[in-house]
């Protein structure tokens, strides 16, 4: 609630061009008083706020400047994450209120772990870091009546496994996180924690390369997308400049000559660039870039391997591989997506390509 009495007894006043004098002697109080209301240092009676009121012909709400927060359940919840967003202290203010009003709501609770969260990582307060625990276990109760599609058991056991960590109870993360690893889903978090911050890195190791490994894959199906998104806004460039990066990406993994998954990847990346390379007038550019892409599809056709133990960096044993969803072989990936580039030129130049190669 915010009151501005002092301020609007002023600001109607000075409207009606009336001195302090003239408006005291019109309510039948001293100089001194009308002074002090106006400075905020008394409060008039509430017979003189409503003599004001009617003096000044407004109502008695207006005249104290007096404004209802919206509280209800969505407006409290959009409150107190824009204050969240500034990390403005008054959402742990807010976020208690609402607490009180809505006890029982899971976006509520939720937003309200998220608050002590964010402030009790900022400021290593476990008293704060405490409450967001007691919240987010409040949350997995409520959890049946979640709407977001962004949050979910897992999501709440990741970050309540990241308010143990913060706590510095390190093997209390690490247990809910291997707990609930479902396709290895928390991989990077289990590897991070053992390598950083408990000094453990042969353990670190297995997790660490499973999440590397499910992260390259994701790069480069991101990737791939993103080309065809910006070829679809006319932005060959970035389009371009993506496509270029994921290959010096694929390439820095290879660790040494061997025929690998990142083979058929690479292919599929060089005729991705070669069709930005079309669109923006470098044809000699994307006939190499085919050439290359040819090479390296039959290269890897000619004896496939999915494995995953060739690649640097990582620690996998021989039977660890990967899933390719680019198709059964490289030729069949690359003719697969040249079918939804509907790239003439592109066709043409992986015919003649494959032809020689």
């Amino acid at each position: 609630m915010d009151i501005k009495l002092a301020e609007n007894i002023r600001a109607f006043r000075k409207e009606r061009r009336l001195t302090q004098e003239q408006l005291a002697e019109m309510l039948g109080v001293t100089t001194g008083a009308v002074y002090k209301w106006e400075a905020g240092l008394s409060v008039p009676d509430l017979d003189f706020i409503v003599e004001m009121a009617d003096f000044f012909d407004t109502s008695v709400d207006v005249m104290l400047g007096y404004r209802m927060k919206d509280n209800r359940k969505e407006a409290a919840v959009s409150r107190i994450s824009l204050a969240l967003r500034s990390r403005d202290p008054e959402a742990l203010t807010e976020a208690e209120k609402a607490l009180r009003k809505y006890p029982n709501s899971f976006e509520v609770v939720h937003t309200c772990a998220e608050v002590y969260l964010a402030f009790g990582v900022g400021s290593h307060d476990k008293a704060q870091l405490h409450r967001a625990l007691e919240l987010l276990e409040q949350c997995m109760i409520l959890l049946p009546q979640n709407s977001n599609p962004k949050v979910s058991a897992l999501t709440i056991y990741d970050e309540m496994a990241h308010t143990y960590t913060c706590m510095g109870e390190n093997e209390k993360a690490l247990e809910l996180w291997k707990k609930h690893n479902v396709a290895g889903v928390f991989c990077d978090s289990i590897g991070n924690t053992l390598a950083i911050e408990m000094n453990r890195p042969e353990e670190a190791e297995p997790f660490l390369s499973s999440s590397f490994v499910s992260g390259i894959s994701s790069i480069l199906d991101a990737s791939a997308g993103f080309v065809f998104l910006f070829c679809a806004r006319g932005d060959y460039k970035s389009a371009n400049d993506i496509a270029s990066w994921a290959l010096n990406a694929v390439s820095g993994l290879k660790k040494d000559d061997r025929v690998d998954y990142l083979d058929q990847a690479y292919s599929v990346l060089l005729v991705l660039l070669a069709h930005t390379q079309i669109l923006t007038g470098c044809g000699d550019e994307a006939r190499e870039s085919v050439k290359a892409a040819a090479k390296h599809a039959a290269r890897f056709d000619s004896a496939p391997d999915y494995g995953i133990d060739t690649m640097r960096f990582i620690k996998a044993d021989k039977e660890s591989s990967i899933f390719s969803s680019l198709g059964a072989s490289a030729a069949e990936g690359i003719e697969n997506l040249l079918k939804h580039m509907e790239n003439e030129t592109l066709s043409a130049m992986w015919k003649g390509a494959t032809e020689n190669e």
